[in-house]
């Protein structure tokens, strides 16, 4: 099997830092497992600050050593091209944008519907439980 490349929505970010218990969580702690590689653009990793300042999950300094280790485990991608307008919620385009860009394999989120139409692009649309599932680490 080719090394998942996944783009997470900022939405699993955030779950992953309400609970240590599900999916999300696990998710994050494989994150430098090499199991999969994770991928972004820096308007997504801009929009992580943003969302996890807001929803004020982590402390300043917690959320600084949680980007600094996303961005040197990860690979950032520039986008060239945007397809702003192209889903029905527009601050997904942006997801999709870096799916495309980076050749993602999966998008991860809890938003599947409004990201359905990356399907055409040869792109999964998982929840973080049925990614851990494809990757054989939940039952």
């Amino acid at each position: 099997m080719e090394k998942p490349r996944i783009i997470l929505d900022t939405n699993v970010l955030v779950a992953a830092f309400r609970s240590t218990q599900g999916a999300s969580f696990l998710l994050l702690e494989l994150l430098s497992s090499e199991t999969f590689s994770i991928h972004f653009s820096l308007p997504l990793l801009l929009e992580y600050e943003e969302v996890l300042q807001r929803e004020a999950l982590l402390s300043a300094t917690e959320l600084d050593k949680f980007l600094k280790r996303l961005h040197s485990i990860g690979t950032m991608h520039k986008i060239y091209f945007l397809f702003r307008w192209f889903l029905s919620d527009h601050d997904d385009d942006m997801v999709l944008e870096i799916a495309i860009a980076s050749n993602a394999t999966h998008i991860i989120t809890f938003n599947k519907k409004d990201l359905k139409p990356a399907e055409m692009f040869g792109i999964q649309v998982l929840t973080p439980k049925e990614f851990l599932q494809y990757l054989g680490v939940l039952p």
